[in-house]
């Protein structure tokens, strides 16, 4: 029988640098070792393998495409190589693998097969954002996407905001980066006026940007365009 593989789980960067200032040199050389990865677009992830240079050659690396329409059993065959003695790397679009990411299901798998698992360093935007907010750091709760629907996603907010006073918890939340100002619209519309409200965006990019303030101060200035541009959402009433 043989001795099971090592998942990797792998994080990339958090958009389009010119030069490498958020993954080590050893999760480096780890990728370029690789020649089977499980992705959620093949085309960004050989644009990614690019960017890190000296890896195996594209046409001798073995592509599984695991996404939120990907059913468990086919996700299931990922492991194959694994079982079969090959380490494996596990790549998200962004950040962190398993993260608000349909990666986390081929973890899940892995333990249950006992086949090693090993997350590797490198950026995660949730992190950073709470790092970057000033928020309580001791006691946070991230929930990801919050409902699309307007009324909806007010009623959620008006709810983590109570869940933050009542806890004395953080609470961070994302959105799609096309509806990234509706967001801003709806958690100023409804919060409280000392309510404590971040955006973090375009992490570790040159146009990084964190805004970190009371829900008065943020209506009462001019608001950053957030349109399409990768972000994080913290609030924090205390």
């Amino acid at each position: 029988m043989n001795t099971p593989g090592t998942l990797y789980l792998i994080p990339t960067t958090l958009g389009k640098t010119p030069s490498n200032n958020t993954i080590p040199e050893s999760v480096l050389e780890i990728i370029r070792s690789l020649n089977v990865f499980v992705v959620e677009n093949i085309q960004s992830a050989i644009r990614f393998l690019q960017w890190v240079g000296d890896t195996q050659p594209t046409h001798q690396i073995e592509f599984f495409v695991l996404n939120k329409r990907t059913p468990e059993q086919e996700a299931f065959s990922f492991i194959k190589p694994l079982l079969n003695g090959q380490n494996v790397g596990l790549l998200s679009e962004a950040g962190s693998p398993a993260v608000a990411d349909p990666g986390a299901i081929l973890v899940k798998m892995a333990h249950s097969r006992k086949i090693p698992v090993s997350p590797l360093v490198g950026p995660s935007s949730i992190l950073l954002a709470l790092m970057g907010a000033g928020f309580n750091g001791q006691q946070f709760a991230f929930h990801g996407y919050l409902p699309i629907d307007a009324k909806e996603r007010k009623k959620k907010i008006q709810q983590l905001e109570y869940e933050s006073r009542q806890n004395n918890c953080t609470q961070i939340f994302m959105e799609a980066p096309h509806r990234n100002n509706e967001m801003v619209s709806s958690v100023l519309e409804v919060c409280n006026l000392d309510t404590k409200f971040c955006s973090a965006t375009d992490l570790t990019l040159p146009t990084e940007e964190i805004i970190s303030q009371a829900i008065s101060t943020w209506k009462a200035g001019t608001r950053p365009e957030l349109h399409k541009r990768p972000t994080i959402f913290l609030l924090y009433s205390a």
